[in-house]
């Protein structure tokens, strides 16, 4: 007994050095996100404000405008373009503003379109590939769940279509 209380005391201690912030690099370990970039990645047209430090619902974190998401919805709509395939998708980081889907469907960043069935809505999305195979699930951004009415705390299963340059694996 007299060695628990010990234990204890040195357990929370290492713990809380572990939540500290510290200087230079970072001392968390995280497995490294490999994402593709080249020459055909385009600027948005309209610039996405960042989410705020102290967002803390849905509505703080999509900080996309009326008008942007009328444009994705309607470039999601009118696009047809060549079907990559389906994928599961989860929630991706909701600190990351836009509509995007980090995919292994893609191996080039390109423009792209994901349509829901059940809710039979799609939306326009910067398609941006992530290593893994074909079958490995994807990330969807917080904005372009909510337009096609996905819910964040399950696994849709969407659809993927590339509508510019790019190539799919």
């Amino acid at each position: 007994m007299k060695l628990v209380f010990p234990i204890i005391i040195v357990v929370l201690l290492v713990s809380g050095c572990a939540q500290m912030k510290w200087p230079g690099k970072s001392r968390t370990a995280t497995a490294p996100e490999t994402t593709k970039t080249g020459p055909e990645t385009e600027a948005p047209e309209t610039e996405i404000a960042p989410v705020p430090p102290a967002a803390r619902t849905v509505t703080q974190f999509d900080t996309t405008t009326e008008e942007q998401k009328a444009a994705a919805v309607a470039g999601g709509a009118s696009a047809a373009g060549v079907d990559l395939g389906v994928t599961i998708a989860s929630l991706g980081a909701p600190s990351e503003p836009g509509f995007w889907l980090k995919t292994p469907l893609v191996d080039a960043p390109a423009r792209g379109r994901v349509s829901y069935a059940p809710t039979g809505k799609s939306v326009q999305v910067d398609l941006i590939p992530i290593d893994g195979p074909k079958t490995a699930g994807s990330r969807m951004s917080l904005s372009a769940m909510r337009l096609i009415g996905a819910p964040f705390t399950e696994l849709p299963e969407v659809r993927v279509f590339r509508v510019g340059g790019g190539s799919s694996k």
